[in-house]
């Protein structure tokens, strides 16, 4: 049984800028959907051509087509690349981890819809700039050792990409070392990586989306579990996501709490951490965890979702299935419920320009809907306050639930998250969940 655990504190990011459209543009990529809204993003053909050859290297060679996100400038114009500036990773907060001995402390993206951990290293190229970054160093780790042959590779729907060779050493994630955990070092990163503050990410899905080749490799929770690093009995980690907008805390290595200004009045002053195998009583405030089966089978902590309801109204969606994903910031839906939740708001619109729906800033909390997702069998609602994602201008909120586009699943991202105390139950494949005490709402959008 392992020693020391402790909850792992979530710290704001203070250079995240909150964007509806942006963000929606991070889930295109992430999980190459098309859009079946209309706006200027869409998934489109792009002719890749390989091994030609002759004088201009104009002849032979294999042609495919590639799909790649794609914006469009005007109704009239001519798809093409999505501009940088309308990209971020989506990364509101991060989590201290240190890997190698000595300890390096890096600030990591912890994501339930990823399976790689990955980190700056100083196999990047020297014209990177990598300042405000922690960049690892394996020849200061006297525990790292190199997996000959083994690389790594994530791909995003617009090109991006970020890649390189992979090795193993110690993880301390909140007191609890993982020993021998495969680290994936970058060496070449585009530019919508390098502008992450993070200085990385650890995946916290199953190993299955791993992407390591020519074997995936197990993620630090996997080898928890084969270490024997956390008991039998809570072979699980635990999210208790609060809200963003604090801006008091110091970004980097702290010891406080996450909390917000939203909630400094509740019971929990919004605080926000991550537990790794143990649940933490605090948090269940006296509540018994509602849990249902997952399906992993494509590597998601995915679950069945049937029903939703809008202000207590029943709506039947038999067979739809949602995955909880840490790594994202909003609730992706079908477009036949995000029609609905938005029917339900006073001057809630749909705008093709912010490829999004917007409803007024200045709407009393009263006027919002109850809004909640099914998880197995018991319903979970969005905290109202929640419905507000970002300012959208012209007196208008981006709303924190959209449209799936052609996903097959919804992504229940923060939005949801953060109405609830998450337990990712790895060792009886099971998601459970209760109720956080959140009885002051306030919908006012966060300020950038």
């Amino acid at each position: 049984m392992a020693h020391n655990l402790t909850r792992i504190t979530r710290v704001p990011n203070p250079k995240y800028q909150r964007s509806g459209p942006k963000s929606y543009v991070y889930l295109l990529n992430k999980y190459k959907f098309s859009p079946t809204k209309p706006g200027p993003y869409l998934l489109g053909g792009k002719v890749q051509q390989k091994g030609k050859h002759g004088i201009a290297r104009l002849f032979g060679g294999r042609a495919h087509v590639q799909r790649v996100l794609q914006k469009k400038s005007g109704p009239d114009a001519q798809a093409g690349d999505v501009p940088a500036e309308d990209q971020q990773n989506d990364v509101e907060y991060i989590c201290p981890v240190t890997i190698g001995t000595p300890g390096q402390t890096f600030n990591l993206d912890f994501d339930t819809g990823s399976a790689d951990l990955w980190i700056w290293s100083t196999e990047l190229p020297k014209s990177t700039d990598a300042s405000g970054h922690t960049v690892f160093d394996p020849k200061k780790s006297s525990t790292f050792k190199k997996t000959a042959g083994a690389t790594w590779k994530i791909s995003y729907g617009d090109g991006s990409s970020a890649s390189g060779d992979v090795g193993t050493d110690n993880v301390n994630i909140g007191g609890l070392v993982v020993e021998g955990q495969s680290i994936e070092l970058a060496k070449k990163l585009s530019a919508q990586f390098a502008s992450g503050v993070d200085d990385g990410l650890l995946g916290l899905a199953f190993g299955s989306i791993n992407t390591v080749t020519p074997k995936s490799v197990a993620t630090p929770v996997e080898n928890m579990i084969a270490q024997k690093d956390i008991p039998k009995s809570s072979e699980l980690f635990t999210a208790y996501l609060g809200k963003s907008g604090l801006r008091t805390l110091c970004f980097g290595r702290t010891n406080g709490l996450a909390g917000s200004y939203k909630d400094k009045n509740d019971p929990d002053h919004g605080i926000s951490f991550y537990t790794f195998g143990y649940i933490d009583e605090t948090a269940l405030a006296g509540q018994t965890p509602y849990y249902t089966p997952i399906d992993n089978s494509k590597g998601f902590w995915q679950f069945k979702s049937t029903t939703a309801s809008i202000n207590g109204k029943k709506i039947d969606r038999s067979g739809n299935t949602a995955i909880a994903d840490t790594g994202t910031t909003l609730v992706l839906v079908d477009d036949k419920l995000c029609q609905a939740i938005y029917d339900a708001i006073p001057g809630a619109k749909y705008d093709e320009q912010q490829q999004g729906y917007l409803f007024p800033s200045n709407t009393a909390v009263d006027k919002l809907p109850v809004v909640a997702f099914d998880v197995g069998g018991r319903e979970f609602a969005v905290q109202k306050e929640d419905l507000a994602f970002a300012d959208a201008n012209n007196g208008m909120t981006y709303g924190g639930i959209q449209s799936r586009g052609d996903l097959p699943f919804d992504i229940l991202g923060d939005t949801w998250l953060k109405a609830i105390y998450a337990i990712f139950d790895q060792g009886n494949k099971r998601f459970g969940a209760v109720v956080r005490s959140d009885p002051t709402q306030d919908p006012s959008v966060p300020s950038a």
